[in-house]
This record gives structure tokens, sequence and C-alpha cells, in this order.
């Protein structure tokens, strides 16, 4: 039978059951059956969305890149974002991938965010009065390693806090942090624009 869940991972997390060095695996914050593991990653200082399940066909749609499904984040940066960086990023920005110059596709979209209603991160960011923070949110079609970071880091503003804040249109915005939720077959397959069979 085939199980659908999705969770809210907190940060410091490894998307992986068994803990991984100084980084705690999910199995100190949720049970589920044992042939249900991650559908792609999050890397332990980022948050968010993260689908669990052990339906390979779903599996396959999510993980290969020529269905660019949708992934959005909600990014905190570090100094005042502007048009000017949105603009940067909407053109593709070069970053390094496994050491080689790459040019990312144009976000699908990104924008400056400016209705923060996130859970508070612990431990904090850190925190300069000399120097603010601010928040874009960017949808990606490709997720090259760590490309979020990559990209902000590319037009002047690194990232300080990522938060995957939805998968097409699966979202959290709604979640507590590290609350887990099942999803039916239909009902995920709907959010994820996959045909229902």
């Amino acid at each position: 039978m085939h199980r659908y869940f999705v969770l809210n991972k907190p940060y410091g997390y490894v998307s992986q059951f068994s803990d991984e060095a100084k980084h705690p695996g999910l199995q100190r914050l949720i049970k589920l059956p044992k042939d249900v593991y991650p559908v792609g990653r999050l890397d332990s200082d980022s948050e968010g969305l993260l689908i669990l399940s052990n339906d390979n066909y779903l599996k396959h749609h999510l993980l290969t890149p020529q269905f660019k499904h949708k992934r959005t984040y909600a990014v905190q940066v570090d100094g005042t974002a502007t048009q000017v960086h949105i603009n940067l990023l909407k053109q593709g920005v070069q970053i390094s991938v496994e050491g080689k110059v790459y040019k990312t596709l144009p976000p699908h979209e990104a924008r400056l965010l400016h209705d923060i209603n996130f859970w508070a991160r612990n431990p904090p960011v850190r925190f300069r009065k000399s120097i603010p923070t601010s928040w874009i949110e960017m949808t990606l079609i490709e997720g090259k390693n760590r490309q979020v970071r990559k990209m902000t880091a590319a037009v002047g503003i690194p990232t300080l806090r990522l938060i995957r804040s939805a998968i097409e249109e699966i979202k959290v915005d709604e979640f507590r942090e590290g609350e887990l939720k099942e999803f039916g077959k239909k009902e995920i397959y709907h959010l994820l624009g996959l045909k229902f069979c």
C-alpha cells in the first residue's frame, strides 16, 4: 500500500532517518513505516517541506529533472533585497556546480517578500544591528546542490535562512515546525499535478 506524508522539517535535521555526524536524523522526530523514505532532500541548515513516500512513480516524477516541478523557497537574506536583485535572479545566474560554471535556469518566479509569518527558528539567525535582513521568494524548476544559496550569494545577498514553503500546490505555511501530515494518493497526486491512476 502506498503511503504519502508531508513533513515540515526543522532546522538542524538531515533528510534521512539515521543521524549523520553531529546532525540528528528524522527517526528522532517521526515514526513511519520502514519502506517510507524522503523524496529528495533538504540540507540540515534548511527547513520546510519534505515529502516522504514509498510510491516509486511519485519519486520518479519528483526526482527526474525533465519534469521541472515547481519548488518554492522563502529566503531570508543578508542585507536589503531590492528589485534589482530580483531582476538579476530572474535572468539566471552563474554558479559553481561540481567545480564547473553553470548558468541557472531563470526562476519560474522571484519576488520580494514582505508578509513574513514563519515559525521562529531554533537557534535564531544571527542578528547584527548594522546590517538589516530581508526576505525574498523564489520558485525554481531545477534543483542543483545548494542552488538557492549559491544564487543569492551570486547577486550579493547571501542566504541566512532557507525555507522550502511549497512543492507545486503542497504548502507548509499552516504546518507547525516538525509537524507531519498524511495525505491520500488522490489528494497528493492532484496537488502535485500528477495523473491519478
